[in-house]
């Protein structure tokens, strides 16, 4: 079951590198079938196998060898990896169902932030209303507490973007609510901490190894879903740490 799992995620990474590659263009996810970007080579089955059909094509298309990118890859078994981590924790389960959909939205939109500074707002919209209904499916009458979390972490990233006239965008926004409703008020708060310190610890690193300048934008799309897969697997170990290390100070 854990290999099915694995496989499944790697599908799915595979339909993901699709709407990363499209939704940003103003493309259907559904039509027309893969394509070389390049040549314009209709992509057979064969070669849509995900991770093993790069490998076995040396990362070239078929026809006119153009390069093929290592985020496709990368995309397929990290989703992979990260359905199988879900289902170790949850079992197959509502939660798991739940998990899953924030991860590949996550993972959606950081890679789209980081190729064309957008999130786009059909993932992060439509990854809202699967996350409230899931909720009232899950949690019932405790759906409150996760609308208030999507309150913590838009309202957040909302007030930053305000006081800061444009360090943040709407799409960071959008997505931190999102996330707030699958993940509820005390581990929204944890993902915005681990946000903020990752993105910071990031730009310091690139400003130091001068790869970005002070004024220079740094896609914070990626940071919220570290941050917020973070919290997902592991935040209540991180909180239970830190209140035993520091609550006696």
């Amino acid at each position: 079951m854990n290999l099915f799992i694995f496989i499944l995620g790697t599908v799915i990474g595979s339909f993901i590198n699709v709407c990363i590659y499209r939704i940003p263009r103003g493309e259907s996810i559904a039509y027309p079938y893969s394509r070389c970007p390049q040549c314009g080579y209709k992509i057979a089955a064969r070669d849509l196998i995900p991770i093993l059909s790069f490998l076995y094509l040396r990362g070239k298309c078929r026809r006119c060898n153009a390069k093929i990118s290592m985020r496709y890859p990368l995309v397929e078994f990290l989703t992979g990896a990260m359905f199988f981590l879900a289902f170790i924790k949850l079992g197959f389960s509502l939660d798991f169902l739940s998990a899953v959909t924030l991860i590949s939205s996550l993972i959606v939109s950081a890679f789209t932030d980081l190729e064309y500074q957008i999130i786009p707002d059909k993932v992060v919209l439509t990854t809202a209303v699967i996350g409230l209904l899931l909720n009232i499916l899950i949690h019932g009458k405790d759906v409150l507490y996760y609308l208030m979390g999507s309150v913590l972490g838009g309202g957040t990233i909302f007030l930053i973007a305000a006081f800061s006239q444009g360090g943040m965008g709407g799409g960071d926004i959008k997505l931190f609510a999102a996330v707030g409703l699958f993940l509820g008020m005390r581990l929204t708060l944890l993902s915005l901490l681990l946000s903020f310190i990752l993105g910071a610890t990031a730009g310091i690193i690139l400003i130091v190894l001068k790869l970005k300048g002070i004024k220079d934008a740094i896609p914070f799309g990626p940071f919220i879903a570290l941050g917020s897969i973070a919290s997902l697997f592991a935040g209540d170990k991180i909180i239970s740490w830190y209140f035993l290390k520091y609550a006696h100070i």
